[in-house]
């Protein structure tokens, strides 16, 4: 089903938002949209949107399984005006989302569907779930040059580091926050604005009165920001994403400082969730 606009969809198709959990897929482009699509639809997302320019196609294999709306990405604020919309229309469903080129794991993935994995994390009394970005580039640069490619795709298996989160108001650090680097935007910093170098993100959420997504992926409710709960570490996720090589690659700034990406750190991704665990890239928690 396809909506002319994210207004007209909250108007008469918003009920299709109480089967949850709700994965929005936001399209800057084209690159790789459909097995993003595939990807979160093999996750066992009950409802996964796509927001879209009007004039990116989809493969017909997706077509008729996601909820398409034409929606402008790459304006101002374009995602978080989207994802408060949606929040506000439906309180109580959980939501997921994230952009073309970019892939949910969680802990055991493979066998176990993101529902599953929800309902263990709301009895464990949590709303949020913090996710990193890890990112993805493609070994060789010659023969991808938008550094996207599913078959050569490698990552980082060191230099993430975190650092504390100072609350503006005491300077004091906040409990249980952290702010995540590592990854192309660290190695790469000196083309990437200070503000958007973190690779958290709290891309997995609860709707609830009154919550708003905030321009820096955290959210107003300063308990969905946090890691863990008092007692205990939770789930994390990972969002395995093409997207800072690829715009690296795009930018004029940028792209002919870059002849590969890849490093002594450097490792084939194996697109499993054990490699995930074992490089201590999202945790499991108390689920096994």
């Amino acid at each position: 089903m396809r909506h002319p606009s994210l207004k007209e969809f909250l108007n008469k198709g918003a009920k299709v938002l109480a089967r949850g959990p709700v994965a929005l897929i936001f399209a800057e482009d084209d690159t790789e949209l459909d097995s993003t699509l595939r990807h979160h639809l093999s996750c066992g997302f009950k409802t996964v949107i796509l927001l879209a320019p009007p004039d990116l196609r989809i493969a017909a294999d997706v077509t008729d399984k996601v909820i398409r709306i034409d929606h402008d990405t790459l304006a101002d604020n374009a995602l978080t005006d989207a994802v408060n919309a949606m929040i506000e229309a439906a309180p109580g469903t959980w939501f997921y989302y994230c952009y073309n080129a970019e892939y949910l794991f969680y802990p055991f993935c493979e066998t176990r569907t993101v529902g599953e994995m929800l309902s263990f994390h709301t009895e464990e009394r949590r709303d949020a779930m913090l996710t990193y970005v890890i990112d993805l580039y493609a070994g060789d640069l010659y023969a991808h040059r938008n550094a996207v490619s599913l078959e050569d795709a490698h990552l980082d298996k060191s230099g993430y580091y975190a650092l504390a989160r100072p609350d503006p108001a005491t300077k004091e650090p906040k409990e249980r926050q952290l702010d995540f680097f590592g990854g192309l935007r660290w190695r790469y910093e000196e083309h990437i604005p200070a503000p958007r170098r973190k690779i958290d993100r709290i891309a997995l959420f609860r709707a609830g009165p009154g919550l708003r997504l905030r321009e820096d992926h955290t959210f107003s409710d300063e308990e969905y920001n946090t890691y863990a709960c008092p007692w205990h570490h939770n789930l994390t996720a990972a969002i395995c994403s093409f997207r800072t090589a690829k715009a690296l690659k795009r930018n004029p700034g940028s792209t002919f400082d870059i002849e590969t990406f890849r490093w002594h750190n450097s490792v084939p991704f194996e697109w499993h969730s054990r490699q995930l665990l074992d490089l201590g890239l999202m945790e499991p928690g108390q689920w096994f």
